[in-house]
């Protein structure tokens, strides 16, 4: 089975004091690392590959400094990566980005493609946006994953109340991986040097086939006019005692504010 795998460079927020700046968040001391969400993906497509055979590749959109989660992952697991960077790709919002991975995806050959639920935007769009390109089956917040033949799979999706949805999906498709599903392996220092010198190839724009100017700020249709943290309100009023006092007391709150009659 061949199995392509969608990560993003993030910065990540166990290391860092996030600062806003601007209409962005100050980067200019952050440490990265691979978004957490697709962490889980690529250790789900190992596991795959690992009990039906194939190949796993990494996939990132981004400047040359992406290639460290590529070779991360690879020293996962991962067979393979692949890096999308050009200038003309700078300020894509998520159509544009999935629109450069559709082009990607397109010059090879996928039974599987798997994104994080979400990243560090918050999202969670990207996975959606390029399966209805690609006009392939989909599906959000998966967090099991059974292979049935090389032509259908059984998938397990979270919805509301902590409950598992049951669904069979046809090959290829399009799968947006919820943590959870598994627990990612810990890679080494050994792996990490066995994948330092590998080469990595690097496709842009015309390399792609697209046009520079349908993607990056140029062809985005979502931008952010503003980034900040909104000013503290006054605090919450905790309510003491047993729940049925508890209760009465909400209940005589809600009235008092016009919340219930």
């Amino acid at each position: 089975m061949e199995i392509l795998v969608c990560v993003k460079r993030v910065p990540d927020t166990a290391e860092n004091e996030i600062e806003v700046k601007g209409n962005d968040i100050d980067r200019g001391d952050l440490v990265y690392s691979v978004n957490e969400w697709d962490n889980y993906a690529v250790e789900e497509a190992i596991q795959i590959k690992d009990k039906v055979g194939g190949n796993v590749t990494v996939i990132t959109v981004g400047d040359s400094d992406s290639e460290e989660v590529l070779r991360r992952e690879m020293a996962m697991g991962a067979d393979s990566g692949l890096l999308l960077s050009d200038a003309a790709f700078n300020g894509s919002d998520g159509k544009g980005i999935s629109s450069i991975l559709k082009a990607a995806v397109q010059k090879g050959k996928y039974d599987l493609i798997l994104t994080g639920a979400q990243a560090d935007d918050g999202a969670g769009q990207v996975g959606g946006m390029l399966a209805a390109m690609l006009d392939l089956p989909y599906a959000s917040l998966v967090n099991k994953i059974d292979i049935i033949d090389d032509k259908k799979i059984k998938i397990g999706r979270e919805i509301e109340g902590g409950n598992i949805e049951m669904n069979e999906i046809t090959l290829p498709c399009v799968l947006s991986i919820q943590t959870g599903i598994n627990e990612p392996r810990y890679v080494g220092i050994r792996g990490i040097r066995k994948v330092a010198s590998v080469e990595i190839p690097t496709m842009g724009a015309s390399d792609l086939g697209m046009d520079a100017g349908s993607v990056g700020a140029a062809g985005a249709k979502v931008t952010r006019k503003d980034y900040f943290v909104p000013v503290m309100g006054e605090g919450a009023e905790m309510l003491t005692g047993s729940t049925e006092e508890i209760i009465d007391k909400l209940i005589e709150l809600l009235k008092a504010k016009g919340g219930i009659k």
